[in-house]
């Protein structure tokens, strides 16, 4: 079983919550995501685009806006090359929108993920050359690209940066020594020097910042700065939508980004947007993290993984709605292929380590059938169920191809930089990393290696539930939960808060859904006042935990219709919500854990 662990950090609560207008316990949950200070809290509560941070701080923003004025003014001709991921392919439509507007002689391209892997490599510089491009742009990518931009500079061309990813390194003797690209202005905040306050960005914020610095400084007429302003509105949309797919942690100005921009979604002037959401069911729908990071994101990303990018890009790009509507029916029916082979992959990846009863600290899993596009989103599937870091190989055109996702407490591609001499490319950051190995026997030795050098304790293993507070269930009234949406958006880095009691009765139980696989119950608390609970977890696990606690009557009886059980008592965590239901809304207990 997990461990509970209650917040005790302290503040004057009653204090907090008179000057800013909230209840003590939303002054406590602020508290314990480390939001202090008068300003911070504004911040937080109340944080809109202009507390959002000064793009110059990047180091080399203002090189880089620099050369790309300068290339617009003498008509050069500009290549933008992104990625085949949400990131990179809203990274792109960012800086050609931008590039665009300000008159540039600009294009695209974006890596084919089987043929070309990821981000630059020869044959897209070559094709540069050939197509007489004076300069080229990145974006999500370049970092690591240290041989392919000095193959650009000696064939004449300019290149600027603009990335996210962590900078190669080299360590010798405990030294530490970075590896920067030669090119002519390099933006990422996670490189030495950078003065930038919040590292955490994706690529499209961070060409929607050069976008910025751009505008800003070509001198706009009155009219110019109106349309520039409402370009940055609609590509602020497209920064959220990356921020989320590309799982950022919701901090800091992330937050105000993935508010601001999602809350602009559903009016977006993009057609093919507006198509995508259409196809989805998502027009006039408040959007949350949830819509972008599983409906909208998986169906971008489909393109890059079963058939090319550029077919998304195409989609933010058309002008006709009849052709917008059919790329996104397309993207939507792509997507729908994937998740079933997604499947397919989880199922043979589970078979195979229950099969081998592998123990490993480190999980390396071998799908030769497997198909590359899909070996990250079955990783983190199969990190999800084991709780170990994972990685998943499979057989490409060339070699071993593989992806892998983490936990916290293993900071992947540092791990994966010591061993790199096994590797013919790799890349990647703390909780995800891609990777290519010669041969089938190169990756039992990258397993082996990982799995000696590992240093995780069982501690770093076991889950740990955080809770924020220990409340009533009668706290939970509509006031509270309206006041609770201060707190949106929720996701990686800003978690929905979680309460938890004890003494909490099943009343009475059913199993609803399409495959009876999510749990609704009525429950009571201690003072016998009667609550709608649901449980979106694995119900036959849940089950297995009563029976064992309380036999296998009181269970069935809680399931047998009409007939109340007062037997079965628990210890919840938990988060309240309003459901909508036939027009009406009702206050509902969503349990997140139990013991």
């Amino acid at each position: 079983m997990a461990k509970w662990m209650v917040a005790a950090k302290r503040a004057d609560f009653n204090q907090i919550a008179e000057k800013y207008q909230i209840t003590p316990i939303l002054a406590r949950i602020l508290r314990n995501r480390d939001i202090v200070g008068d300003e911070e809290i504004h911040r937080y509560l109340h944080g809109d685009i202009e507390n959002l941070y000064d793009p110059l701080l990047l180091k080399d923003m203002s090189r880089a806006a620099e050369i790309i004025l300068s290339k617009i003014q003498e008509e050069k001709p500009i290549r933008i090359i992104g990625d085949y991921d949400v990131d990179g392919i809203c990274s792109t439509h960012i800086l050609l929108t931008g590039i665009r507007a300000l008159g540039g002689k600009v294009d695209t391209d974006i890596p084919h993920r089987i043929k070309d892997g990821y981000g630059l490599n020869e044959s897209l510089i070559e094709a540069a050359a050939a197509d007489g491009i004076d300069t080229i742009i990145t974006c999500d990518n370049g970092i690591a690209a240290f041989s392919q931009i000095q193959m650009a500079k000696k064939m004449g061309m300019t290149v600027v940066i603009t990335d996210h990813h962590e900078v190669p390194f080299e360590e010798k003797e405990g030294q530490r020594r970075y590896i920067l690209p030669e090119a002519d202005a390099v933006v990422d905040p996670k490189q030495p020097g950078c003065a930038y306050p919040f590292q955490q960005i994706c690529g499209a914020v961070v060409a929607f910042k050069l976008i910025q610095v751009l505008f800003e400084r070509n001198k706009p007429t009155q009219m110019e700065e109106g349309r520039y302003r409402n370009i940055l509105d609609e590509i602020l949309v497209f920064s959220a939508l990356a921020t989320v797919c590309d799982v950022m942690e919701l901090r800091d100005e992330n937050r105000i980004i993935v508010k601001k921009g999602l809350a602009r979604m559903n009016n977006t002037s993009n057609i093919g947007l507006k198509a995508l959401l259409m196809v989805n069911g998502l027009e006039d729908k408040a959007l949350s993290p949830y819509h972008a990071g599983f409906i909208i994101g998986p169906c971008i990303n489909a393109t890059g993984r079963l058939d090319t990018a550029k077919r998304a890009l195409s989609l933010f790009e058309a002008d006709d709605w009849k052709e917008a509507v059919t790329i996104a029916g397309d993207l939507k029916n792509l997507n729908e292929s994937r998740k079933q082979m997604t499947e397919d992959g989880v199922q043979k990846a589970i078979e195979l380590v229950e099969r081998e009863d592998i123990q490993d600290k480190i999980l390396v899993v071998y799908l030769p059938e497997c198909h590359e596009s899909l070996a990250g989103i079955i990783a983190g599937r199969i990190r999800e169920k084991y709780g170990k870091p994972t990685f998943v190989l499979t057989k490409g055109e060339e070699g071993i191809k593989g992806s892998g996702r983490s936990i916290e407490a293993y900071h992947m591609y540092e791990e994966m930089s010591a061993c790199k001499e096994l590797f013919t490319r790799f890349g990647g950051h703390k909780m995800a990393a891609g990777l290519s190995l010669p041969d089938e026997e190169s990756a039992e030795l990258f397993r082996k290696k990982l799995n000696e050098s590992c240093k995780l304790t069982e501690e770093d293993f076991e889950e740990i539930v955080h809770i924020d507070v220990p409340m009533p269930l009668a706290c939970a009234d509509r006031n509270f939960i309206n006041e609770l949406s201060l707190l949106e958006p929720f996701g990686v880095g800003n978690p929905k808060p979680l309460f938890a009691r004890k003494g909490i009765s099943l009343l009475f139980g059913r199993k609803i859904g399409k495959n009876k696989n999510v749990g609704k119950y009525q429950i009571a608390d201690e003072y016998n006042n009667r609550y709608d609970m649901i449980y979106f977890g694995d119900l036959i696990k849940f089950d297995a935990f009563l029976m064992g606690r309380f036999g296998r009557k009181p269970v069935e009886r809680l399931y047998a219709d009409g007939i109340p059980s007062g037997e079965i008592t628990i210890s919840m965590a938990y988060y309240p919500d309003l459901n909508s239901y036939g027009g009406r809304e009702s206050i509902q207990i969503v349990m997140q854990h139990y013991c």
